[in-house]
């Protein structure tokens, strides 16, 4: 069991604009309104973020088992990084119950760390599609995806894009309830669109136009990964796992055809397409992928993987989907099965799964 290290910090000493020298910061002012990280006991560590470690935790004060989030601070020279400065910012306007909950903002011991408290869940989906004796019934996956794009119609909504969804970013409580996590990716986007760096997404999830280096992005991103999301949940594995870039363009077109203009107006335009060999594949092979999935299920899938992203579904043109009222119908959250915690433990080590996830 982890403990924070109960250790005096260091006089803080600020130069006076007044008078000539200095000052010591009386020792109850120095975290101003923020509480101390010594309040909280550090349970295990369960993951890690974007930009920074995350660990299972009970607040002293409350009793309550909660996330703390400590933010990477040891690239930077200058105080807070600005991944976590825009995760932040975020997070605190955020509240719907399909996108993890932001609680306070808490710092270290020397004030050159930061911790962020979020509410705690039991599961992420990666380490449960890892661990499970069998897999999710369509109507479980069904209830997972239904609150993936509730959430992230809340997100587009309100001009945010996530640009990191993935299974590890998905969280689930004891109670069935998905909730999106880690924003350390995550941006505001606004008309006129403004360039974005395209090397964003984790390589298994990232759509087409980023990958041949468009700079304007939009929610069209997040839909090709929630795309992927269902694929693996429905096919009990990655629907894309490549090991490159290359690889990764490949097995797109394997799957959907050969980009062109007539699908996907600029297309040969975009900065990294002359980069690329691509096969001659004239057919799309979603149907031979999923069998025996419905015409709505199918229909579903191929509006999320349009190559052309102005075409792509939204997540409300999704939650309107014939396939989410058929039959089976989406189980209720409260019907979710219940599973050990696998997140509590692993420890230290990402199972070597989950690391090739990571970016390529």
């Amino acid at each position: 069991m982890e403990t924070t290290v109960d250790m005096d910090p260091d006089p803080i000493k600020l130069r006076s604009l007044k008078h000539r020298g200095t000052f010591t910061v009386p020792q109850q002012d120095r975290l101003g309104s923020c509480r101390s990280v010594k309040e909280f006991e550090k349970l295990n560590r369960i993951g890690e973020g974007t930009y920074g470690i995350v660990y299972r935790a009970r607040d002293t004060k409350s009793d309550e088992i909660v996330a703390l989030k400590k933010v990477r601070m040891d690239k930077e020279k200058d105080g807070i990084p600005i991944s976590s400065l825009r995760e932040i910012t975020l997070l605190i306007r955020l509240r719907h119950p399909n996108i993890v909950e932001l609680k306070e903002v808490v710092v270290g011991n020397h004030l050159e760390s930061l911790f962020l408290v979020m509410s705690y869940c039991e599961q992420d989906l990666a380490s449960l599609l890892e661990n499970m004796q069998a897999p999710f019934s369509e109507a479980q996956v069904k209830c997972i995806v239904l609150q993936l794009l509730r959430g992230l119609a809340y997100l587009h909504h309100n001009f945010i894009l996530h640009r990191d969804l993935k299974v590890s970013n998905l969280l689930m409580t004891d109670k069935g309830c998905v909730k999106i996590a880690d924003f350390g990716l995550a941006r505001l986007y606004g008309i006129p669109l403004k360039a974005m760096t395209p090397r964003v997404v984790t390589l298994w999830y990232r759509a087409p136009e980023l990958l041949l280096g468009t700079k304007t992005q939009t929610t069209a991103i997040d839909m090709w990964a929630v795309g992927c999301i269902l694929a693996e949940l429905l096919a009990h594995k990655p629907l894309l796992p490549g090991g490159s870039e290359i690889q990764q363009v490949d097995l797109i077109v394997q799957l959907l055809g050969t980009p062109n203009e007539n699908i996907w107006p600029g297309f040969s335009r975009l900065p990294l397409v002359g980069q690329y060999s691509l096969r001659k594949q004239p057919y799309n092979n979603l149907k031979n992928k999923f069998t025996w999935l419905s015409e709505a299920g199918l229909r579903l899938l191929n509006l999320l993987f349009m190559y052309n992203p102005r075409r792509r579904a939204t997540a409300n043109d999704c939650l309107e989907s014939s396939y989410f009222k058929e039959k089976p119908l989406p189980c209720e959250p409260e019907l979710m099965p219940t599973f050990p915690h696998h997140r509590n433990k692993r420890a230290a080590p990402v199972a070597d799964s989950q690391s090739k996830r990571s970016k390529v």
